[in-house]
Parts: structure tokens; sequence; C-alpha cells
């Protein structure tokens, strides 16, 4: 089974669009939390709950790839501007 789009009532299809700052349509989401106002419900997750009841093992998979890019991108702009 698929992934579920996170903003639209279809299959994943890896257009990047849930990853785009809220605020800043510019910008890559850095989960910085400006957008979210402070409600309870946001003030702290059980991070292992959430991936037993909400993540499959390949979303996992992707999330992880994805956060090497993201690091090894920010290591090659560090080292550029060095």
């Amino acid at each position: 089974m698929n992934e579920q789009c996170e903003l639209y009532d279809r299959e994943c299809i890896d257009c990047g669009e849930c990853d785009i700052c809220d605020i800043d349509p510019k910008k890559r989401c850095d989960d910085c939390g400006c957008c979210i106002e402070e409600i309870d419900d946001y003030r702290s997750v059980n991070i292992e709950d959430f991936k037993k009841q909400n993540v499959s093992k390949d979303q996992l998979k992707r999330m992880e790839k994805r956060l090497i890019e993201r690091q090894n991108e920010k290591k090659d702009t560090e080292y550029k501007n060095e």
C-alpha cells in the first residue's frame, strides 16, 4: 500500500509540496514551529507511539533518506562558505 498524501485526498506522488514552509513558500520546512499556535496538543509527542501508530517502515526509510540528504546539503553549504 502506498503512502497517503498529507495535503490532498490521494496517494503520495512525492511532489514535495508538504515540505514547503507555510510562512515562506520559497523555503523548505525546517520544523521551526512558527506556524503552529501554542496548543497543548503540539507541545509534546511520544515519538515511539507516533511511529507505531502513524508511520510505516517505508515512510521511515524515506524520512531517514531525506534527513541524510538535508544533512549533506548543510555540510556542502558550510564547506562552500569556508
